[in-house]
């Protein structure tokens, strides 16, 4: 653990934030009391939620039924399916 008073960190700031992405702990102080800690952000991952639609829209009953042999046949270029 390292502390730096604020000036010192001002001055040293590009390597001060090398320190701390390296992992190590670096605490600036004013008046030799220690007032924050310089640590690498790391983003917060929150679990996906399900259910934001629900009620908002409607799926057909033949939703999954086959498609009309005239309609596969634009997929395959008027071939059979």
């Amino acid at each position: 653990m390292q502390t730096f008073n604020i000036h010192e960190a001002k001055t040293h700031f590009s390597q001060l934030i090398n320190q701390a992405l390296a992992g190590e702990k670096i605490i600036i102080a004013r008046g030799n009391k220690p007032l924050i800690q310089l640590v690498p952000y790391q983003e917060e991952i929150t679990p996906r939620q399900g259910g934001q639609l629900k009620g908002m829209m409607q799926i057909a009953d033949d939703f999954d039924d086959p498609l009309p042999q005239e309609l596969l046949n634009l997929f395959y270029g008027g071939k059979e399916a």
